[in-house]
């Protein structure tokens, strides 16, 4: 018993240390591990299995709105970078540069792709002449590079996995639809296959991507109250078709500049998962998005036909992702483990069940048992599933409300951020330097205006001026 107490032991407890809480469940569930790249992670097979989840579900849901798969060069010239002024001035900070080709200096140099804008914008400047080759709605499953300071597994790194899509378009009206359409893809994704709820709302002018008219974003709350950033979406307007000339003859034969829209999910989703499902015992993966959704423990499997029954049962699930562990570690250590890693549903089955016609489901989310009849085994498993998927969703949507307040005076807001970790509602005047003092004095940013917008009072909570908007507030990762 004391290995199998060791492996949830080392795991700090979330309310003791939540950053060394995360760092262990990302080590013991073996999801990714550091690279000899400084700021760098090895995503290991069962944080990859996840991701290639992800991708499938968000890939299958983009082609449905229209969306084609493409791939642009890793690399991108400097001069290229430098076409749109604000887009490289928000990114000169993190750029990775390419200075030699072997042995040889380059003539100019090359930028790590921190993202793919000005590539995209260059194509589309040779690749689109007429209306008729509107709209152009592509994507791209690959990795970038930012040269971040200070990195965590999964939610920040050097470089990370994402898709990011990039689409131009005829009229600023369409751009703005698809700009929306895809954040709401985003979040209904979230939603239903990650069990994570989320808010939908604009970015401030502050906090928007750099060289766009407007970003929309999806915000999510973790367990330790911290919000993260969980998927964004651009409307470019004109602005970089003016800067690479992206022309198209309109049907009235006058040319007319195009309008596009990026939007982007990465691994840092990951971490949101970890965070906002986890518990002392490890990882908790919604059925879902869960690259084993059952495991079959036999128990005392040394034992005349155990085995033979626990991959019967097996092949009895094939519609679900189902293993079997047939290791020869003790019943114990085996519980431990897939807790650990998060799966959700745990079947077992050993002497006195198979006897009985009978065997044990264990849900991860909640350790609750149920004796299942083995003739309706699939239903059971089908129906529990759809339960601890619903349920994760619902628990966490309780968590994000119970931890979100609103503040209307000043004092009341900064006593509130500090006191209660979480999202706090106030109204804003829409003035820079309010966003900067609240930051500067709270540690908290705006994470979004939302689109289901209240009103909690006339002035600002910062400077008492008239209000504009109601603000989502909070520290973030």
């Amino acid at each position: 018993m004391a290995k199998e107490k060791k492996l949830v032991e080392a795991i700090t407890s979330m309310e003791e240390d939540f950053a060394q809480w995360y760092t262990d469940v990302v080590k013991k569930a073996e999801l990714c591990d550091y690279a000899s790249v400084k700021g760098c992670m090895v995503i290991k097979p069962a944080g990859y299995a996840i991701w290639e989840n992800i991708q499938n579900e968000l890939d299958r849901r983009f082609k449905e709105t229209g969306v084609q798969n493409v791939y642009m060069p890793v690399f991108i010239p400097e001069g290229l970078l430098q076409k749109e002024k604000d887009h490289v001035e928000g990114f000169a900070p993190e750029v990775a540069w390419v200075t030699h080709g072997g042995l040889e200096p380059l003539q100019e140099r090359l930028c790590v792709r921190p993202t793919s804008e000005t590539l995209f914008c260059d194509f589309y400047a040779k690749d689109i002449h007429s209306y008729r080759d509107l709209p152009r709605v592509y994507n791209q499953w690959c990795s970038v590079v930012r040269w971040e300071k200070t990195t965590r597994p999964f939610l920040r790194s050097r470089e990370f996995l994402w898709q990011e899509g990039h689409t131009a378009h005829a009229t600023a009206e369409e751009a703005e639809e698809r700009t929306k359409q895809m954040l709401n893809v985003y979040a209904d994704f979230c939603e239903e296959v990650l069990a994570i709820p989320v808010i939908r709302g604009q970015k401030t002018d502050k906090e928007k991507f750099a060289g766009a008219e407007a970003t929309y974003t999806i915000e999510a709350l973790m367990h330790d109250g911290k919000a993260l950033q969980s998927g964004t979406s651009h409307n470019f307007g004109d602005g970089f078709a003016k800067a690479f000339e992206i022309q198209f003859a309109d049907k009235d034969n006058t040319l007319k500049y195009v309008h596009q829209t990026s939007w982007g999910m990465s691994t840092r989703i990951i971490g949101a998962i970890i965070m906002v499902h986890g518990d002392n015992n490890g990882l908790v993966l919604p059925p879902r998005i869960a690259p084993t959704q059952v495991i079959i423990i036999p128990i005392q499997q040394q034992k005349e036909g155990i085995l033979d029954a626990a991959y019967g049962l097996k092949d009895r699930l094939s519609g679900f992702r189902v293993k079997v562990d047939d290791t020869d570690k003790s019943p114990g250590w085996k519980f431990s483990e897939c807790e650990m890693r998060g799966i959700p549903l745990r079947v077992e089955i050993g002497p006195k069940d198979l006897a009985a016609g009978q065997a044990v489901l264990v849900r991860r989310d909640t350790h609750e048992k149920v004796t299942v009849s083995l003739d309706n085994l699939e239903e059971e498993v089908s129906r529990m599933l759809d339960t601890i998927q619903s349920d994760m969703l619902e628990r966490a949507r309780k968590h994000r409300d119970a931890h979100t307040s609103q503040a209307v005076t000043w004092d009341e807001f900064v006593k509130t951020v500090d006191e209660k970790p979480g999202f706090v509602k106030a109204m804003w005047c829409g003035d820079l330097a309010c966003e900067e003092k609240i930051k500067e004095v709270t540690g908290a940013t705006s994470r979004c205006m939302p689109f289901a917008q209240e009103h909690l009072a006339d002035t600002c909570v910062c400077c008492g001026k008239p209000a504009k908007k109601m603000v989502y507030w909070g520290r973030a990762y």
